[in-house]
């Protein structure tokens, strides 16, 4: 039998932070915090990106089938993040607050306090449960600035950040 593992050895692990965006069918513009964002292949490129199915971002990436990645740097503010990480786009027009242009996908691609951004078109996508796995081929990447990226160790320790209830790595 086995034994259940300590939690607080998954909260180990870091991860960068970022914002994914994306479009709906009907054109509406949406994005939000995201720490499950890794390279699975570097021919061709590809990403894939962990998204909780209750969120609102979750519906426009499937209807899209497109996503933009804006890898953000240490000086995001915490009211920055909490646009993206603790608003939902049901109830607050979050790009209306910040920079963005749209993408070669047509996903927006967030400026604000990004080092770099890329977009990707899905080629795939996982049932995980709560969450799915989108697996996305690069199409478009830019540096925007030089910069260290926030991490989610630094998110936690330095801004004394909490993760939501939808983010995978939530801490009850």
């Amino acid at each position: 039998m086995s034994q259940a593992p300590d939690p607080k050895a998954l909260w180990s692990m870091s991860y960068g932070l970022y914002i994914v965006s994306s479009r709906s069918a009907d054109g509406k513009l949406n994005g939000q915090i995201a720490n499950s964002v890794f390279q699975v292949t570097a021919e061709p490129p590809q990403v894939a990106v962990a998204i909780n199915k209750g969120n609102l971002t979750h519906s426009y990436v499937e209807e899209s089938g497109a996503f933009a990645v804006s890898v953000l740097s240490q000086d995001a503010t915490m009211k920055f993040v909490g646009l993206f990480g603790f608003r939902s786009g049901r109830d607050v027009d979050k790009l209306s607050r910040a920079n963005y242009k749209v993408g070669t996908t047509g996903a927006p691609v967030v400026l604000d306090y990004a080092l770099s951004f890329l977009e990707a078109e899905v080629v795939e996508a996982v049932d995980l449960g709560t969450h799915t796995l989108f697996v996305g081929k690069v199409v478009a990447g830019e540096v925007l600035a030089e910069g260290t990226p926030l991490t989610y160790a630094d998110y936690h320790e330095k801004k004394k950040g909490k993760a939501p209830k939808a983010a995978p790595t939530y801490r009850g």
